[in-house]
């Protein structure tokens, strides 16, 4: 079985990647809470980390490519 995690790689990264995620949210119509969010659908959990992952490809950040090429294939599955 796989162990995953949601550790951040960066830890001073959190919270830049908690303000990404809550305008991410706002931006979409999704309203997130500090804290626990379990009770989201997967659509509105995927239209939030859609939207980071758009917004990290077009800043040109770090893993841009990979990011992007993340969003092409989810958005192809969408067809």
């Amino acid at each position: 079985m796989t162990n995953r995690s949601n550790q951040i790689l960066v830890p001073e990264a959190r919270a830049g990647l908690d303000r990404l995620k809550m305008e991410s949210a706002a931006e979409v119509g999704v309203n997130l809470k500090n804290g626990y969010n379990g009770d989201l659908t997967e659509r509105e959990a995927s239209s939030v980390g859609e939207n980071m992952a758009k917004k990290i490809v077009e800043s040109g950040s770090v893993g841009g490519n990979m990011v992007k090429k993340m969003v092409e294939a989810y958005e192809q599955g969408l067809k």
